[in-house]
């Protein structure tokens, strides 16, 4: 019985990864029309509307006390507001693969501040897959000759969104025991509004007027507000709840391997021999970092 809640769980969060896999994507599209403040702020509109008239129809409560507020605007400065200001400058700057491999770095530094802040144990095997699907994860940014593929003023921005990450899905731990998914996306969201709403009228209102507005963009923007901002960020919230945010977390490895194939075909970003190798690593990693749902916990070591 356990088994099959586990599979369930993973299974949800393989389809929040793929859904973030093809954020970078629609990002990128969305970007050729629209600057990022834009694009964030419809993007949490449509996804604040999607969530409450789901919760409506589902009749599922959204609720907050106010004495977890601040956990809140923690939460949503974390992600989506720091975080998209990474994500979406940083996607300017280097290819939709390469944005989405630092961002699978992610579960590197999530279990090290879950050790000491929530004091999660896990095996070797598990850190040992993470670091191994990690090596999966160097070997799709860097080429042959060990240089490396991208901007470095991107990769910066990439890793300001990673940092941003690793904050956020503390933050979901920590509150995740008393609130539904569905409200803790709802609220983070209508906070990141409040946020980026000044930023907007300041930078792109004026831009925004005068653009001439394309359909393809338009479509990203309403994808990445219902299917990457919603649907994604619940599941990934629900995950954490279930199995902890640093074996949660681990699920990130395998956005790039979505995300390359995706780019591929919509993007024409090509890939090579080596770096089919690298998302093939990558996907083993990510398997022997959830080992302990196999029982393993009693004969493996933990730290």
């Amino acid at each position: 019985m356990q088994t099959m809640k586990n599979l369930k769980i993973y299974f949800l969060l393989v389809l929040s990864m793929l859904l973030w896999g093809f954020s970078f994507v629609w990002a990128k599209i969305a970007l050729e029309t629209y600057s990022p403040f834009t694009i964030v702020l419809f993007r949490l509109f449509i996804a604040v509307s999607f969530i409450y008239l789901f919760s409506l129809v589902a009749k599922i409560k959204i609720k907050i006390h106010s004495k977890d507020l601040p956990w809140f605007l923690l939460l949503a400065f974390f992600e989506p507001f720091l975080y998209f200001l990474g994500e979406l400058f940083g996607l300017q700057k280097v290819s939709a693969t390469t944005a989405s491999v630092i961002i699978s770095t992610i579960p590197i530094f999530v279990p090290i501040f879950s050790f000491f802040i929530f004091k999660e144990k896990l095996l070797l095997i598990n850190i040992f897959g993470g670091a191994f699907s990690f090596v999966g994860v160097l070997i799709i940014v860097f080429n042959k000759h060990l240089q490396l593929e991208a901007s470095t003023e991107g990769i910066l921005l990439m890793f300001l969104a990673v940092f941003a990450a690793t904050g956020y899905s503390l933050v979901v731990k920590k509150i995740s025991e008393k609130y539904n998914a569905m409200s803790i996306v709802f609220f983070q969201n209508v906070f990141a509004i409040i946020g980026f709403l000044p930023l907007f009228i300041i930078f792109d209102l004026k831009e925004f007027v005068n653009i001439n507005h394309n359909i393809n963009s338009i479509i990203s923007i309403v994808e990445l507000g219902i299917f990457a901002s919603s649907i994604a960020f619940i599941l990934f919230a629900q995950g954490i709840k279930e199995i902890g945010v640093s074996k949660a977390g681990f699920f990130s490895n395998i956005i790039p391997v979505f995300t390359a194939v995706v780019a591929f075909f919509v993007l024409d970003e090509r890939l090579s021999i080596f770096k089919y190798l690298g998302i093939f690593i990558v996907i083993l990693g990510l398997f022997l970092s959830q080992m302990n749902s196999l029982n393993l916990k009693k004969k493996g070591n933990k730290i």
